[in-house]
């Protein structure tokens, strides 16, 4: 196969986008007939057909949605080249790229890196930061598409070098009429007796507490599975559940919101009366680093016996 052309793709993805050779002419200021006689080549290169035609329009095969993904990629990939080169030419000497889970922008990591930016050695240096999942986080320095990443230990980090940054103490965030908003702490057990407002199955909140109520032997029921730290807050505030979040991300805003915050202390987290934990339990799997720790490919040490830690640890992660 010929090497592809960035140019021929990004037609591509708009032809995709629109559904109509026409309407992509007009998005990318070209005609509608270069635009077929590119896509044509196109489909020369790869050796299959990228689109149906159709009477309103065309549609992408499914040969052509796979290329779809990796043609947004590597656009993707061809804009940030142009964006670092450039960054260069303004005088810029250095250049970090960092990917961060939510709860480590939600809390120190901005003012972190605003302090470092502050001294006068790093003033060259630019810092980028994007948004990501613990799961995609590591797969994307697995890849090789990211150098740097911020998120908890909870997530699979084998194979990648890690540091530590920061630790997290989760708590239980509940209405002021929740029955355990009077406590002045409280048990990851007691919480498994009420409905939870839950993060998507894809966070490390969530693995790391589906891993905690399997050893204690009792399920989560999720009432709601919201996107972000603040949708769940508002939906305690509407006492729909309870939700067990980083304590350092709500304090500052749980006033606000009217919901208490009540504290899961580690002294407390213990399965019931001395039951044994199951076999192959780590503690890797119980507490959750984020946002600062190099993260290496090790084995996860084994847990304390008779010991559940919700604690996320935060390590920062590299190859």
């Amino acid at each position: 196969m010929r090497d592809l052309d960035l140019t021929s793709l990004r037609l591509f993805v708009a032809v995709c986008e629109t559904r109509n050779m026409a309407r992509a002419g007009e998005q990318q200021h070209i005609v509608a007939s270069a635009i077929s006689k590119r896509l044509a080549q196109l489909e020369d290169t790869v050796g299959v057909t990228l689109f149906e035609r159709r009477r309103r329009g065309v549609i992408p095969t499914a040969a052509g949605e796979i290329l779809l993904e990796h043609a947004r990629a590597m656009l993707a990939a061809a804009d940030r080249v142009e964006r670092d080169m450039a960054d260069y030419g303004t005088g810029i000497k250095g250049q970090v790229r960092l990917l961060a889970t939510v709860s480590c922008m939600a809390e120190s990591l901005p003012d972190d890196i605003a302090s470092f930016l502050q001294v006068p050695e790093h003033r060259d240096i630019r810092v980028t930061v994007e948004e990501s999942l613990s799961r995609d986080l590591v797969r994307s320095l697995r890849e090789g598409s990211a150098p740097l990443g911020i998120c908890w230990d909870a997530a699979d980090l084998e194979g990648l070098q890690t540091r530590p940054y920061r630790s997290d103490a989760l708590a239980a965030i509940v209405h002021p009429e929740h029955p355990l908003a009077s406590q002045p702490d409280c048990t990851f057990e007691q919480t498994l007796e009420f409905d939870h407002i839950g993060l998507p199955g894809q966070t490390a909140v969530h693995t790391m507490l589906a891993r905690a109520a399997a050893i204690i032997g009792k399920p989560m029921a999720y009432r709601v599975v919201v996107s972000s730290f603040d949708a769940s807050l508002r939906c305690v505030r509407a006492n729909l559940g309870l939700a067990i979040v980083p304590r350092e991300v709500v304090e500052p805003n749980s006033a606000s919101f009217g919901v208490r915050v009540t504290p899961l202390p580690l002294r407390n987290l213990l399965p019931r009366r001395g039951k044994p934990l199951p076999s192959g339990k780590t503690a890797g799997g119980l507490s959750g680093t984020k946002g600062g720790s190099l993260t290496a490919r090790r084995p996860a040490l084994p847990l304390e016996p008779q010991r559940v830690a919700l604690r996320g640890r935060l390590r920062l992660v590299s190859r």
